[in-house]
């Protein structure tokens, strides 16, 4: 007979890992970002409390290092010692960064816990509070860091469950932005195999590939870099007794990364431009339900500062305006503005230069020309740097990029020489 029933699907909770780079920041958030993995792992036992899930399943990488701390491996086994007292399960299996032949403590986990082990896949069954049988979870764990195997390939349902959950860590369809780790296709894990549920873990973005059967990662529980930005966390997957899947995204973290764009086109003086600015963090703030933030603001658009934002000082100054202008206080939630560049334009009108019988005019119409046509786009730049690629400490330093020449190279050259012939009046004196 088939049940219904709730569990909840996490991976790459990364415990106790570093926060490099931010040695300038203040304490109040270096601390906090050092216990932030470490709260969205309390965040995930109170979410499957609240709720009453009947089991969760992790998906690798629990730990940040294959040789896990002892304060990981302590505060790990305190939480699921709370989910056993509230009847709940978990199945767990490990990743590249903490595979079973890292370095561990000699601790005795609680009942309710399972981990799969390295040697081939297994699997176990999951019921329900009340008893019921719900499910069988299928798993392997990593026994060392480097899985080039295509484990997903020997996975095989036992057929006397009523729904079938696999675990696997592993880079589906070649995620070039992740090693590939246990590399394994689409077509592969929806064909006719039989499970419904693949779990997946390793990569950090959480997304849904496929559905009935269902193909998820879920992301990791606690963005960890400004590369890891939005929320962060777990999905609640409710399974109908018709084995329809419902699922719902829970955030779990606590320090959110944001990188936003801010346009310069209303601002006419560098104190508006931080009005500006300091409404926007305000704005942030407010909508972050409790959490504490670090934001990058990115300054695009064109207006009168383009000028003076092209200076690297001028932008540096704006920023340690605003963090001076931050507050901390104890307990509350905070944010924290670690970094703004600028990418802006002058405000010139295109189509007048377009017609412009001048020298700005004979720029902007070979610009267009090179735009136009990569090749001679790239016989001309390549003219052009070919004095800065034969120098040594450039040559060195951009050696990988004269074959390439980016085009934004041409677009950066365009700004910088219009700017400085319309925007010079409004350098200060």
């Amino acid at each position: 007979m088939t049940v219904s029933f709730r569990f909840i699907h996490a991976a790459d909770l990364h415990l106790d890992s570093p926060f490099r780079g931010l040695a300038k920041a203040p304490e109040q958030v270096r601390a906090a970002l050092s216990d932030s993995t470490f709260a969205a792992l309390r965040q995930l036992t109170q979410a499957a409390i609240h709720e009453q899930v009947d089991f969760i399943v992790i998906a690798g990488d629990l730990f940040d290092e294959a040789d896990r701390s002892l304060r990981a491996q302590l505060m790990l086994a305190r939480e699921w010692e709370k989910l056993h007292e509230h009847g709940i399960a978990v199945y767990v299996i490990h990743g590249n960064h903490d595979p079973l032949s890292g370095k561990r403590a000699a601790l005795q986990l609680p009942p309710n816990v399972h981990v799969f082990g390295a040697d081939q896949m297994e699997y176990r069954p999951a019921y329900r509070k009340s008893g019921e049988l719900a499910a069988f979870v299928y798993g392997r764990s990593y026994g060392t860091r480097i899985m080039t195997e295509n484990i997903a390939a020997a996975y095989r349902i036992e057929p006397e469950a009523p729904f079938h959950i696999a675990l696997l860590h592993g880079n589906v369809d070649g995620d070039a932005s992740h090693d590939p780790y246990a590399p394994c296709s689409l077509s592969e894990l929806t064909g006719s195999n039989g499970f419904d549920y693949w779990a997946l873990g390793h990569i950090h973005h959480r997304r849904v590939l496929h559905e009935y059967p269902h193909v998820v990662y879920a992301g990791n529980a606690q963005g960890r870099n400004p590369r890891e930005t939005g929320a962060k966390g777990c999905y609640l997957v409710e399974v109908s007794a018709a084995k329809a899947v419902e699922m719902t995204f829970l955030p779990l973290d606590v320090v959110r990364w944001l990188e936003i764009s801010h346009s310069i086109a209303e601002a006419s003086s560098e104190q508006e431009l931080l009005q500006q600015l300091e409404s926007l963090m305000d704005v942030h703030l407010l909508e972050s339900a409790g959490r504490s933030i670090m934001l990058r603001v990115n300054l695009v658009g064109r207006g009168r500062l383009h000028q003076k934002l092209s200076e690297p000082l001028i932008v540096r100054t704006l920023l340690e305006q605003l963090q001076e202008r931050q507050s901390f206080a104890v307990g509350e939630p905070w944010l924290h503005l670690y970094r703004m560049e600028a990418a802006t334009g002058a405000e010139l009108d295109w189509e007048q230069l377009e017609e412009e019988d001048s020298f700005a005019g004979e720029l902007y119409r070979l610009s267009a020309l090179l735009e136009a046509d990569q090749t001679l786009w790239h016989e001309f730049a390549k003219d052009a740097v070919s004095g800065m690629a034969g120098h040594a400490k450039l040559g060195r330093l951009l050696h990988d990029k004269w074959d390439e020449l980016p085009e934004r190279w041409l677009e950066q050259a365009r700004e910088l020489t219009l700017g400085a012939i319309y925007g010079g009046n409004e350098r200060d004196g």
